[in-house]
């Protein structure tokens, strides 16, 4: 809820007062990629998925709906609460691929498309491992990096930059506030990598 803050600077004698939200099992995850090469490079899809703290009580006293109300989510907003779980994950690489959603079974890509993993839990999941077979039907195939490498990841510098420097705003009392600050940021930050490529379809970095 408070996101890290690495230094500060303030005038002699006015010290900086930084605000803190406690997490309370309250945080926001996120799954994204970034084409790095070919007609859609530049293109940046995430997407959001907020955890709320766990009820103790045996038997849950609030519904999914009421929970994300209380924590400043809208109606609409429930089905983004929880983990990112590897079906989620899943997912989200046919989203990545363009597969529309009521493709054939035979559907495949006409460009290849190579998706780049670090060694996260979910990303080389038995669930992530079944859909290996179909994803390269597809013509989608998953290259995982070396371990503790993230300096050859893309996307690092993107989720670094954002967190770091690019949301102001370090504290969030609700987690819906914080979903939403997330949100605004990486929408911003998408059209900011779109719009540095250049008309020959190349990345100005």
């Amino acid at each position: 809820m408070t996101l890290p803050t690495n230094y500060s600077w303030s005038l002699t004698g006015k010290p900086v007062s930084v605000p803190y939200e406690a997490p309370q099992g309250r945080r926001v995850n996120a799954l994204g990629g970034y084409f790095s090469h070919g007609p859609l490079s530049g293109k940046l899809v995430t997407q959001l998925y907020v955890s709320l703290p766990k009820s103790t009580a045996k038997k849950p006293r609030k519904s999914p709906v009421q929970s994300a109300l209380d924590h400043g989510l809208a109606v609409e907003e429930a089905d983004r609460v929880g983990p990112i779980t590897s079906e989620r994950f899943v997912d989200f690489l046919w989203e990545l691929s363009g597969r529309p959603q009521r493709a054939r079974g035979d559907w495949h890509r006409k460009r290849p498309l190579v998706v780049v993993l670090d060694n996260y839990s979910v990303h080389s999941s038995q669930l992530v491992h079944e859909a290996i077979e179909a994803l390269n039907a597809a013509n989608v195939f998953l290259f995982y990096l070396p371990s503790y490498s993230p300096e050859l990841s893309d996307i690092e510098p993107i989720w670094n930059g954002v967190k770091h420097y690019e949301m102001i705003r370090r504290s969030y009392e609700t987690a819906g506030d914080l979903l939403h600050a997330v949100d605004t940021s990486l929408m911003q930050k998408a059209a900011q990598l779109q719009a540095s490529k250049d008309k020959s379809g190349v990345l100005l970095r």
